[in-house]
Protein backbone atom coordinates (compact mmCIF):
# COMPACT_ATOMS: atom_id res chain seq x y z
CA UNK A 1 0.00 0.00 0.00
CA UNK A 2 1.33 3.50 -0.89
CA UNK A 3 2.40 4.82 2.56
CA UNK A 4 0.42 8.39 1.58
CA UNK A 5 -3.31 6.76 2.53
CA UNK A 6 -4.45 4.65 5.11
CA UNK A 7 -6.26 1.65 2.66
CA UNK A 8 -5.55 0.87 -0.96
CA UNK A 9 -9.71 1.14 -1.80
CA UNK A 10 -12.84 2.16 0.39
CA UNK A 11 -15.91 0.01 -1.18
CA UNK A 12 -19.20 1.81 -0.76
CA UNK A 13 -22.77 -0.04 -0.68
CA UNK A 14 -25.32 -2.06 1.04
CA UNK A 15 -24.53 -5.32 1.89
CA UNK A 16 -27.39 -7.89 0.92
CA UNK A 17 -28.84 -10.52 2.27
CA UNK A 18 -29.64 -12.55 -0.99
CA UNK A 19 -32.04 -15.44 -1.61
CA UNK A 20 -30.70 -17.20 -4.56
CA UNK A 21 -33.44 -19.60 -6.25
CA UNK A 22 -32.24 -22.30 -8.52
CA UNK A 23 -34.61 -24.54 -10.09
CA UNK A 24 -36.79 -23.95 -6.92
CA UNK A 25 -33.80 -24.80 -4.75
CA UNK A 26 -33.48 -22.04 -2.22
CA UNK A 27 -30.32 -20.53 -0.50
CA UNK A 28 -29.73 -17.82 2.03
CA UNK A 29 -26.46 -16.19 1.10
CA UNK A 30 -24.23 -13.00 1.54
CA UNK A 31 -23.99 -10.49 -1.17
CA UNK A 32 -23.53 -7.15 -2.57
CA UNK A 33 -20.40 -5.63 -4.57
CA UNK A 34 -19.10 -4.85 -1.43
CA UNK A 35 -18.98 -8.60 -0.10
CA UNK A 36 -18.12 -10.39 -3.43
CA UNK A 37 -15.78 -7.51 -4.46
CA UNK A 38 -14.00 -6.85 -1.13
CA UNK A 39 -12.98 -10.55 -0.26
CA UNK A 40 -11.90 -11.06 -3.72
CA UNK A 41 -9.74 -7.96 -2.89
CA UNK A 42 -8.45 -8.92 0.24
CA UNK A 43 -7.31 -12.00 -0.89
CA UNK A 44 -5.09 -9.92 -4.08
CA UNK A 45 -3.01 -8.07 -1.61
CA UNK A 46 -4.93 -5.11 -1.21
CA UNK A 47 -6.06 -2.94 1.44
CA UNK A 48 -9.47 -2.85 1.06
CA UNK A 49 -11.91 -1.61 3.47
CA UNK A 50 -15.89 -1.27 3.01
CA UNK A 51 -18.76 1.38 4.41
CA UNK A 52 -21.95 -0.64 4.53
CA UNK A 53 -25.46 -0.54 6.27
CA UNK A 54 -26.92 -3.48 7.50
CA UNK A 55 -28.97 -4.68 10.32
CA UNK A 56 -27.47 -5.56 13.58
CA UNK A 57 -28.38 -9.55 13.11
CA UNK A 58 -25.89 -9.56 10.19
CA UNK A 59 -22.71 -8.92 12.03
CA UNK A 60 -22.18 -12.36 11.99
CA UNK A 61 -21.51 -11.53 7.99
CA UNK A 62 -19.37 -8.34 8.59
CA UNK A 63 -17.07 -10.68 10.67
CA UNK A 64 -16.35 -13.24 8.22
CA UNK A 65 -15.58 -10.39 6.51
CA UNK A 66 -13.29 -9.17 8.86
CA UNK A 67 -11.83 -12.63 9.23
CA UNK A 68 -10.98 -12.63 5.57
CA UNK A 69 -8.75 -9.25 6.08
CA UNK A 70 -11.25 -6.56 4.84
CA UNK A 71 -11.84 -3.54 7.47
CA UNK A 72 -15.93 -3.31 7.82
CA UNK A 73 -17.41 -0.07 8.99
CA UNK A 74 -21.22 -1.09 9.25
CA UNK A 75 -24.03 1.40 10.27
CA UNK A 76 -26.79 0.26 11.58
CA UNK A 77 -29.95 0.27 9.61
CA UNK A 78 -33.63 -0.53 10.32
CA UNK A 79 -33.22 -3.70 7.94
CA UNK A 80 -30.67 -5.32 5.48
CA UNK A 81 -30.81 -5.04 1.80
CA UNK A 82 -31.99 -8.23 0.47
CA UNK A 83 -32.64 -9.34 -3.16
CA UNK A 84 -33.99 -12.47 -4.92
CA UNK A 85 -32.18 -14.30 -7.74
CA UNK A 86 -34.18 -16.29 -9.65
CA UNK A 87 -32.31 -18.58 -11.94
CA UNK A 88 -32.79 -22.05 -14.35
CA UNK A 89 -29.66 -23.92 -13.97
CA UNK A 90 -30.31 -24.30 -18.28
CA UNK A 91 -29.41 -21.02 -19.02
CA UNK A 92 -27.44 -19.62 -15.56
CA UNK A 93 -26.83 -16.19 -17.64
CA UNK A 94 -30.67 -15.54 -17.13
CA UNK A 95 -32.00 -14.59 -13.90
CA UNK A 96 -35.10 -12.83 -12.13
CA UNK A 97 -34.28 -10.03 -9.41
CA UNK A 98 -36.88 -9.11 -7.05
CA UNK A 99 -36.55 -6.58 -4.01
CA UNK A 100 -37.20 -8.31 -0.28
CA UNK A 101 -36.00 -5.21 1.90
CA UNK A 102 -33.81 -1.89 1.44
CA UNK A 103 -31.37 -0.60 3.98
CA UNK A 104 -31.97 3.24 3.13
CA UNK A 105 -29.78 5.53 1.69
CA UNK A 106 -26.37 6.40 2.71
CA UNK A 107 -25.43 9.43 4.88
CA UNK A 108 -22.03 11.31 5.26
CA UNK A 109 -21.57 10.30 8.38
CA UNK A 110 -22.15 6.25 7.56
CA UNK A 111 -18.92 7.03 5.43
CA UNK A 112 -15.57 6.43 7.15
CA UNK A 113 -12.57 9.53 7.42
CA UNK A 114 -9.92 7.06 6.00
CA UNK A 115 -7.98 8.22 2.68
CA UNK A 116 -8.18 5.37 0.13
CA UNK A 117 -6.38 5.87 -3.73
CA UNK A 118 -9.44 5.00 -4.81
CA UNK A 119 -13.14 5.15 -3.40
CA UNK A 120 -15.58 2.42 -5.41
CA UNK A 121 -18.93 3.28 -5.06
CA UNK A 122 -20.80 0.31 -6.01
CA UNK A 123 -24.50 0.34 -4.52
CA UNK A 124 -26.72 -2.63 -5.08
CA UNK A 125 -29.87 -0.73 -6.02
CA UNK A 126 -31.07 2.80 -6.57
CA UNK A 127 -31.40 5.06 -3.50
CA UNK A 128 -28.48 3.89 -1.80
CA UNK A 129 -25.87 6.96 -2.94
CA UNK A 130 -27.43 10.06 -4.09
CA UNK A 131 -25.88 12.65 -6.18
CA UNK A 132 -25.19 15.13 -3.55
CA UNK A 133 -23.05 12.20 -1.64
CA UNK A 134 -21.36 10.84 -4.88
CA UNK A 135 -20.29 14.54 -5.71
CA UNK A 136 -18.92 14.76 -1.76
CA UNK A 137 -17.01 11.35 -2.11
CA UNK A 138 -15.46 12.50 -5.19
CA UNK A 139 -14.13 15.40 -3.74
CA UNK A 140 -12.12 13.61 -1.60
CA UNK A 141 -10.21 11.18 -4.44
CA UNK A 142 -10.61 9.33 -7.47
CA UNK A 143 -14.21 7.35 -8.05
CA UNK A 144 -14.60 3.66 -9.42
CA UNK A 145 -18.95 3.65 -9.77
CA UNK A 146 -20.83 0.90 -11.06
CA UNK A 147 -23.91 2.38 -12.89
CA UNK A 148 -25.79 -0.51 -11.68
CA UNK A 149 -26.65 0.71 -8.30
CA UNK A 150 -28.55 4.12 -10.41
CA UNK A 151 -29.83 2.52 -12.77
CA UNK A 152 -31.46 -0.61 -11.39
CA UNK A 153 -35.02 0.84 -9.51
CA UNK A 154 -37.47 -0.91 -7.30
CA UNK A 155 -40.86 -0.83 -8.26
CA UNK A 156 -42.99 -2.78 -6.15
CA UNK A 157 -40.79 -6.03 -5.33
CA UNK A 158 -39.80 -5.80 -9.17
CA UNK A 159 -36.33 -4.47 -10.00
CA UNK A 160 -36.32 -2.57 -13.25
CA UNK A 161 -34.03 -0.57 -15.32
CA UNK A 162 -34.49 3.01 -15.80
CA UNK A 163 -32.60 6.10 -16.99
CA UNK A 164 -30.92 7.86 -14.66
CA UNK A 165 -32.01 11.37 -15.08
CA UNK A 166 -28.38 13.13 -13.37
CA UNK A 167 -26.51 10.63 -15.67
CA UNK A 168 -24.28 13.91 -16.95
CA UNK A 169 -23.68 15.02 -13.84
CA UNK A 170 -23.12 11.89 -12.15
CA UNK A 171 -20.60 10.60 -14.28
CA UNK A 172 -18.58 13.58 -14.46
CA UNK A 173 -17.97 12.78 -10.63
CA UNK A 174 -16.35 9.01 -11.79
CA UNK A 175 -13.02 8.05 -13.01
CA UNK A 176 -13.54 4.21 -13.67
CA UNK A 177 -16.95 3.82 -14.66
CA UNK A 178 -18.72 -0.05 -14.85
CA UNK A 179 -21.05 -1.36 -16.96
CA UNK A 180 -22.18 -4.05 -18.34
CA UNK A 181 -23.93 -4.23 -21.93
CA UNK A 182 -27.36 -4.23 -21.81
CA UNK A 183 -26.76 -0.65 -18.67
CA UNK A 184 -24.84 0.73 -21.78
CA UNK A 185 -27.23 0.63 -24.02
CA UNK A 186 -29.81 1.77 -21.88
CA UNK A 187 -27.51 4.98 -20.96
CA UNK A 188 -26.79 5.75 -24.43
CA UNK A 189 -29.30 4.46 -26.83
CA UNK A 190 -26.62 2.48 -28.89
CA UNK A 191 -26.56 -1.27 -29.35
CA UNK A 192 -22.81 -0.71 -30.73
CA UNK A 193 -20.59 -1.57 -27.16
CA UNK A 194 -17.78 0.27 -28.72
CA UNK A 195 -19.78 3.66 -29.63
CA UNK A 196 -21.57 3.17 -26.41
CA UNK A 197 -18.37 3.17 -24.46
CA UNK A 198 -17.04 6.23 -25.51
CA UNK A 199 -20.26 8.51 -25.26
CA UNK A 200 -20.15 7.04 -21.49
CA UNK A 201 -16.39 8.31 -21.73
CA UNK A 202 -17.49 11.90 -23.32
CA UNK A 203 -18.99 12.66 -19.68
CA UNK A 204 -15.81 12.71 -17.47
CA UNK A 205 -15.00 9.54 -16.71
CA UNK A 206 -10.97 8.19 -17.81
CA UNK A 207 -11.63 4.26 -18.54
CA UNK A 208 -14.94 2.25 -18.79
CA UNK A 209 -15.14 -1.35 -18.26
CA UNK A 210 -17.75 -3.19 -19.72
CA UNK A 211 -18.59 -6.73 -18.37
CA UNK A 212 -21.02 -9.39 -20.67
CA UNK A 213 -21.07 -12.90 -20.65
CA UNK A 214 -18.63 -13.85 -22.52
CA UNK A 215 -15.55 -11.18 -21.22
CA UNK A 216 -14.78 -7.48 -20.26
CA UNK A 217 -13.75 -4.80 -22.94
CA UNK A 218 -12.13 -1.87 -21.32
CA UNK A 219 -11.57 1.71 -23.13
CA UNK A 220 -8.86 3.71 -21.63
CA UNK A 221 -7.12 6.82 -23.20
CA UNK A 222 -8.98 5.80 -26.30
CA UNK A 223 -7.72 2.70 -27.03
CA UNK A 224 -10.17 -0.89 -26.40
CA UNK A 225 -8.91 -3.68 -24.60
CA UNK A 226 -10.51 -7.32 -24.38
CA UNK A 227 -9.93 -10.54 -22.86
CA UNK A 228 -12.49 -13.42 -22.22
CA UNK A 229 -13.79 -15.44 -19.67
CA UNK A 230 -13.31 -18.87 -20.00
CA UNK A 231 -15.27 -20.43 -16.93
CA UNK A 232 -15.46 -24.18 -17.27
CA UNK A 233 -19.46 -23.75 -15.00
CA UNK A 234 -20.95 -21.25 -14.37
CA UNK A 235 -22.12 -22.22 -10.52
CA UNK A 236 -20.37 -18.77 -9.03
CA UNK A 237 -21.77 -16.40 -11.45
CA UNK A 238 -23.56 -14.23 -9.05
CA UNK A 239 -21.31 -11.55 -8.17
CA UNK A 240 -19.59 -11.77 -11.49
CA UNK A 241 -19.51 -7.98 -12.22
CA UNK A 242 -18.17 -7.19 -8.99
CA UNK A 243 -15.17 -9.35 -8.78
CA UNK A 244 -14.04 -8.12 -12.38
CA UNK A 245 -14.68 -4.64 -11.72
CA UNK A 246 -13.12 -4.80 -8.52
CA UNK A 247 -10.18 -7.12 -9.93
CA UNK A 248 -9.51 -4.21 -12.87
CA UNK A 249 -9.59 -1.13 -10.63
CA UNK A 250 -7.35 -2.77 -8.10
CA UNK A 251 -5.02 -3.99 -10.74
CA UNK A 252 -4.67 -0.45 -12.00
CA UNK A 253 -2.73 0.88 -8.69
CA UNK A 254 0.25 -1.29 -10.44
CA UNK A 255 -0.66 -1.85 -13.84
CA UNK A 256 -1.75 -1.09 -17.72
CA UNK A 257 -5.24 -1.01 -18.44
CA UNK A 258 -4.29 -4.01 -21.04
CA UNK A 259 -2.71 -5.67 -18.18
CA UNK A 260 -5.49 -5.02 -15.57
CA UNK A 261 -7.93 -6.30 -18.13
CA UNK A 262 -6.37 -9.60 -18.95
CA UNK A 263 -5.99 -9.52 -14.89
CA UNK A 264 -9.94 -8.87 -13.96
CA UNK A 265 -10.94 -11.60 -16.89
CA UNK A 266 -8.71 -14.50 -15.20
CA UNK A 267 -9.95 -13.87 -11.98
CA UNK A 268 -13.74 -13.73 -12.90
CA UNK A 269 -12.96 -16.48 -14.70
CA UNK A 270 -12.00 -18.52 -11.99
CA UNK A 271 -14.93 -16.69 -9.77
CA UNK A 272 -17.69 -18.18 -11.85
CA UNK A 273 -16.50 -21.63 -11.31
CA UNK A 274 -17.61 -21.61 -7.97
CA UNK A 275 -20.47 -20.10 -5.29
CA UNK A 276 -19.03 -17.52 -3.17
CA UNK A 277 -15.98 -14.50 -3.64
CA UNK A 278 -13.32 -15.69 -5.06
CA UNK A 279 -10.97 -16.18 -2.44
CA UNK A 280 -7.90 -18.27 -4.43
CA UNK A 281 -4.31 -17.61 -5.19
CA UNK A 282 -2.88 -15.05 -7.33
CA UNK A 283 -0.54 -17.67 -8.53
CA UNK A 284 -3.68 -19.64 -10.31
CA UNK A 285 -4.69 -15.87 -11.90
CA UNK A 286 -0.73 -15.49 -13.12
CA UNK A 287 -1.62 -19.32 -14.45
CA UNK A 288 -4.60 -18.83 -15.92
CA UNK A 289 -3.18 -15.41 -17.50
CA UNK A 290 -0.38 -17.12 -19.46
CA UNK A 291 -2.45 -20.27 -20.21
CA UNK A 292 -4.64 -17.38 -22.33
CA UNK A 293 -2.05 -15.42 -23.86
CA UNK A 294 -0.73 -18.82 -25.27
CA UNK A 295 -4.09 -19.42 -26.59
CA UNK A 296 -4.41 -15.53 -27.62
CA UNK A 297 -0.29 -16.47 -29.27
Amino acid sequence: MNKNYEVDILMIGHFSKDRLVVDGEVEIAPGGAIYYGGVALSHQGIDVAVATRAHPDERRFMDAMRAEGVQVFVADAPVSSSIENIYDSADMERRICKLRAFAGPFQQADIPDIKAQIYLVVPVIAGEVDLALLKWISARGPVGMDVQGFVRVPEGDALVFRQWPEVAEGLACVTYLKVDRAEAELLTGKTDLRAAARELASYGPREIVVTQSSGVTVLADGEFYDAPFTPKSLAGRTGRGDTCFSAYVSRRLSASPAEACRFAAAITTLKQEKPGPWAGSLDEVQELMAQMACRNG
